[in-house]
């Protein structure tokens, strides 16, 4: 097994299904997606396939919690996936069949879980796989998610306690998963007289992935994550959250600059501060508000320019939001810019030189060692950005999205930007 951060070496990159089918997921639209992301996305570097929350709940159909729903789970109080909505999984298999077929399109697989022990076994007082040792006598009744009904937290003091989450992953790592998005554990919004209280659960949780023998990526959820607590957050998870869930609103993108800036020093490999998914293409294809149900993003097509390239010039990992199979050309062409691409994986020194409300720029540097600039009208009006590179000697500008390269004369770059358009270009020296 290797080190956890060179399990994630660069920002992962991949699908996941909460942006379009909420809660309700199921087998054939995990796995068309799958094939769509073999088809037109393995070869820009997409590679995780991730099934989101609730695959446990028979019921589940939308972005909707049911409730104290009766969930899926086998003897030793561990979730199970819904075989009404993973057929393959009947007979105990779990996830195997899954993860294996996607395995075969030479992707990976990942889902999603709450932190804890189920509440319906707790209530049950059923086994876990220690002996002598119920969910009761490990769960903690006051540790409860406030959005979610499932989960009960794990008390980490507690004979069973580290055993119930090394049996969660052992079964993870049987199942093929290279993936995992644990959530109600980053965050300090709803709970902001216990932050990041669910800190010892993490180390429990890191702990499980190291004894399981598999890679894995861990991914933490929601934020937003405390800056105070980055070097513990770098020393166990390889993803975690720097928002709450993003959605296309132009405040949330105008936040996300915000958080850019006070994060971008804890980028590293393997530890990947997170701008959240791209909710780009169609969403929200079970909604039950016909107002957003199966809609095309709200961001223009401006700000998906932008927010592609303040994804991809911080360095967050990249989770496509939308159901990929009714993507069009332009959602397309959005993540498969390979040169843009590469300024997510490969690129060094990023960081902001101009931030504020109205404008921000970042700079970079390439895999070939060109400075790369990207310049960003946060206006909602027409607005003319200006600076000067620290650049000596003569060169040009090649935009990563037009493929053109311009001649610079002088030392002032200006751009005539749209309202909320971007532009992002390397230096090329003469």
């Amino acid at each position: 097994m290797k080190d956890k951060n060179l399990v994630a070496l660069t920002p992962p990159m991949g699908f996941n299904t909460w942006d379009c089918y909420g809660a309700g997921v199921n087998e054939e639209q995990l796995l068309g997606n799958a094939e769509y992301m073999r088809d037109n996305l393995k070869q820009y570097g997409w590679e995780y396939v991730v099934c989101d929350i609730e695959w446990f709940e028979p019921t589940a159909d939308s972005s909707s919690y049911h409730y104290f729903a009766d969930l899926c789970m086998d003897g030793y109080s561990r979730l199970i996936p819904a075989e009404n909505r993973f057929p393959s999984a009947k007979g105990g298999k779990g996830f195997k069949p899954i993860a294996d077929k996607i395995h075969a399109m030479g992707l990976k697989f990942g889902i999603h879980i709450l932190r804890g022990v189920p509440r319906q076994a707790v209530h049950r007082n059923t086994p876990t796989v220690t002996p002598g040792v119920t969910a009761r006598m490990i769960a903690q009744g006051y540790s409860i998610c406030p959005w979610n009904p499932d989960m009960y937290g794990v008390d980490y003091r507690v004979k069973g306690a580290q055993e119930y989450y090394d049996s969660l992953f052992e079964l993870y790592a049987s199942w093929g998963v290279d993936f995992v998005k644990v959530d109600d554990i980053a965050n300090t919004e709803f709970l902001p007289n216990n932050p990041y209280s669910a800190e010892k659960e993490i180390e429990m949780i890191r702990r499980a992935i190291d004894a399981c023998k598999r890679d894995m990526v861990l991914s933490l959820s929601p934020g937003p994550a405390p800056i105070e607590k980055a070097f513990h957050l770098s020393q166990n998870a390889n993803m975690w959250r720097m928002s709450g869930d993003f959605w296309d609103r132009s405040e949330a993108l105008d936040s996300m600059f915000s958080l850019c800036e006070k994060w971008y020093t804890h980028v590293a490999p393997g530890c990947w501060p997170d701008c959240d998914m791209l909710p780009l293409g169609v969403l929200q294809l079970n909604e039950k508000d016909p107002v957003y149900r199966a809609r095309r993003s709200r961001f223009t097509p401006n700000e998906q320019k932008t927010l592609m390239n303040l994804w991809c010039i911080f360095r967050s990992p990249l989770m496509f939001g939308g159901e990929m199979r009714l993507n069009d050309e332009f959602t397309l062409s959005l993540i498969t810019n390979r040169e843009l691409i590469e300024i997510n994986q490969f690129s060094c020194a990023n960081r902001p030189i101009v931030s504020n409300a109205e404008k921000a720029i970042w700079t970079c540097v390439d895999n070939d060692g060109n400075a790369v600039y990207a310049v960003f009208n946060l206006k909602h009006e027409n607005q003319t950005v200006s600076f000067t590179p620290d650049e000596d000697g003569v060169f040009s500008i090649y935009d990563l999205w037009t493929k053109k390269e311009t001649p610079v004369t002088g030392r002032e770059l200006s751009f005539e930007l749209e309202p909320r358009e971007s532009r992002i270009f390397r230096i090329l020296h003469k």
